[in-house]
């Protein structure tokens, strides 16, 4: 699903809008978010037109997983953060706000109040094994 080119995100990428940039190069674009919830808040972002993560090509993907853990090591060097959230989510109904795939690397702090606790419920075995043939089989 591709998007439709007028998100901040692109206008950031054309240079139409100023940002913090803390990383470049040919297929990857990461800069501080304007809205941080917390110092060194970072957004990190594929050239690529792509809405969500399965619709991005394989050598963007790569090249994501590539720079990411480079990226997580500089913030938390300069932050002094011991500890991060990295939260990328897909499509709006998971919280995604603007229809460019993006990754949040959120430093955390003692005294940060952000959090991404959720309530686990126990597996059902019978719908797991069904559903874990059904996508292997699809990955062939």
């Amino acid at each position: 699903m591709a998007g439709n080119g007028k998100t901040i995100f692109n206008l950031i990428l054309s240079g139409n809008i100023p940002s913090h940039k803390i990383y470049e190069d040919e297929f990857v674009y990461a800069f501080l978010d304007i809205n941080p919830l917390s110092r060194g808040h970072t957004l990190v972002i594929p050239k690529e037109e792509s809405r969500t993560m399965d619709s991005l090509s394989e050598d963007s993907a790569a090249e994501l997983g590539r720079v990411l853990p480079k990226i997580c090591r500089a913030i938390m060097k300069i932050t002094g953060a011991n500890d991060y959230n990295l939260v990328q989510n897909n499509g709006e109904n998971a919280g995604q706000t603007v229809p460019h795939l993006h990754f949040h690397i959120i430093p955390k702090y003692p005294q940060s109040n952000h959090s991404f606790i959720w309530e686990p419920k126990p597996i059902d075995h019978s719908d797991a094994t069904e559903l874990s043939r059904a996508i292997l089989e699809e990955l062939g």
